[in-house]
Parts: C-alpha cells; structure tokens; sequence
C-alpha cells in the first residue's frame, strides 16, 4: 500500500506527530523549522494521489491541513504587525519569509487570467485576504494598477491590520476596501465582480470549501471568472484539493499545477448562465430537469478545443516564469 511504501508520506507522517504535539503555532524557531522541514517535504515532484491513501492517513492530512492554516494565519499576523510599526509598510513587504513566492504566484495568475479575459477588470473580490493580503497588494501594485480591490474576511481584527498596511499610500488607500463579513452572507453584491478570488484558506475542509464554491456560483455574475487555489500531489498535505467536479454552475477554463516553489495550483473557471429547465412530454414520465454543466466530467478543462489550446499554453507559462 502507498501509505506504508512512499517514503515521502512516511516523512510527512514524522512531521505531522512533532508538529501536533507543539504548544503553540505561533511563528518560532521550533515551529519555522518544523513547516519549513515539511513544506520542503511536500515540494519535491511525486505523483501520488492523495484521494487513494489509506483512511488513517486521510485523516492525518486532513488535521495537517488544518494545522498548516492555522500556522499561516499566525505567520501572517505577526508580519502584518510588523510591517503595520513602518511608516510605509508597503515599501517593506519583502521582510514577509514567502514574499517572493506571491511575486511569483502573483504573475503566474495574473498571466492566466489576462490569456483568458484579455481584458483589465475594473474591479476585485478577494475572498479571505487575511491580516497580510498580499495577492491583492502585489496585483494592484504590479499588475492591475487600475483596478479596484474588495478583500472579504470574516476576522475584523486581520481586516484591521490589513487596513493598516495601506493607509499611507494615496493610491491603494482609494483602490482598496476590506469588508468584515462571512462571504456566505454576502450575495448580490458578487454580482458586481468580474473576478473573484478564493484564497486557499477559506474552507479548510472538502465539505466548507465546496459550500463556499456553490455559495458564489448562485450569487456570481454569469460570465465572471473565478481565480481560485488548490494543490497536487504531496502538495495535497499542505492545502485542500479542489477538482472540476467541485466547480458546479462554472465552466472550468484551466487548471495549472506549478513544479517550482510555488506551492498552489491555480484553478481558473467562468461562471456559466443559468440552464433553463428542459420539459419532457408528459407521456414519458419525466418531469423538468436542468442541464448539466459542461465541466462535471472534466478533470482538467471542459469539452472545448479552444480552451484545450488555451491549457496547453497555459501550461507553458512555467517556462516563461523560470
């Protein structure tokens, strides 16, 4: 069995016991070393599946996952207030240990999406941008210098501290809002949206990310891109994994797993219209029923030849990166 074979999910399996018996996750030398030692771990190109590993393994990742989280979110608090005591935080991002993995996942997405949409969108929603939001720091300083960013959080402290990190800048002060609220409560307004991002840690669970998944496709506008992040391989231990089948109601463009030391894959999917009910004759016995969505059997793009083409360029963007 892969459980008890893989050398690699042994060492994941080590890790996990040292790092579940730690007091505290906040970010130390004890802990650094340990999820530094494990992402290293997870990093390294294996084609396991993680859907096929035994039960109490399942179990063990799931738990990591969420240790893992919680360990981010720490890390990312205790920067943001550091960088919150700078006159202008924002000119001292790059003390933050995995800035220059966003620099890179930053253009990575960016590039996906402008292949896609060939368009600028006027305006962002960030789905659990944190107390360091640095997606949306590095895209609206780099990339969209346009664009307007909403970055939803349910925590009003990360919100408070992510606030701090721009209001010294006239521009990002104008083009950046963060609202406190439960994205499950939000609705209509997704209409609004040309894109929404859906960071890796909002549903740290299969059951809570595909809620929140089904939540956007109901309220999202028809058309609007979804931008959001999964994982592959032993990569798979460190955040939730998200397939086509997961993406009811969207039209799932390309799904692009990075090699290098970016750890998320990047899911791209557009909004489809809503299918109107199809009636059968009476005679058949069948009442109304909906059509399908096109990208429920896709693996990894739907039954287009044009977005296969799109995909395969897609996938030629880590040459470019590299």
């Amino acid at each position: 069995m892969v459980c008890q074979s893989n050398p690699v999910v042994q060492k994941v399996c080590e890790l996990y016991e040292k790092i579940s018996k730690l007091e505290t996750l906040n970010p130390s030398k004890d802990v650094n070393m340990l999820f530094t030692e494990l992402v290293n771990t997870c990093m390294r190109p294996n084609p396991i599946d993680v859907s096929k590993l035994c039960q109490k393994i399942q179990e063990i990742r799931s738990h990591l996952i969420k240790l893992c989280g919680e360990a981010e979110g720490l890390l990312e608090s205790h920067y943001s207030k550091i960088l919150g005591s700078y006159e202008n935080p924002l000119h001292h991002l790059n003390i933050f240990p995995y800035f220059e993995n966003y620099i890179k996942l930053s253009l990575l997405e960016f590039n996906i999406l402008t292949r896609q949409t060939a368009i600028n969108p006027p305006r962002i929603a960030f789905v659990g941008s944190g107390p360091l939001p640095l997606t949306s720091l590095v895209l609206a300083t780099k990339h969209l210098k346009n664009t307007y960013f909403d970055n939803y959080d349910i925590d009003s402290a990360a919100n408070s501290m992510a606030s701090r990190l721009v209001t010294s800048d006239p521009d990002l002060s104008e083009r950046m809002t963060f609202h406190s609220i439960d994205i499950m409560d939000v609705t209509y307004a997704l209409k609004e949206y040309n894109v929404v991002f859906l960071a890796a840690l909002v549903g740290m669970d299969k059951e809570e990310k595909i809620k929140v998944i089904n939540h956007l496709a109901k309220y999202m506008a028809p058309g609007a891109t979804l931008m959001l992040r999964s994982a592959h391989g032993t990569r798979a231990f460190l955040y939730p994994v998200v397939n086509s089948r997961d993406l009811k109601g969207f039209e799932v463009l390309s799904i692009y797993h990075p090699t290098d030391e970016v750890i998320n894959s990047v899911v791209m999917a557009r909004k489809l219209p809503l299918q109107p009910a199809v009636h059968q004759p009476l005679d058949q016995g069948f009442g109304s029923i909906v059509l399908p969505s096109k990208c429920a059997c896709a693996e990894i793009h739907s039954f287009n030849p044009i977005n296969r083409m799109n995909m395969i360029e897609e996938l030629s963007l880590e040459e470019q990166l590299s």
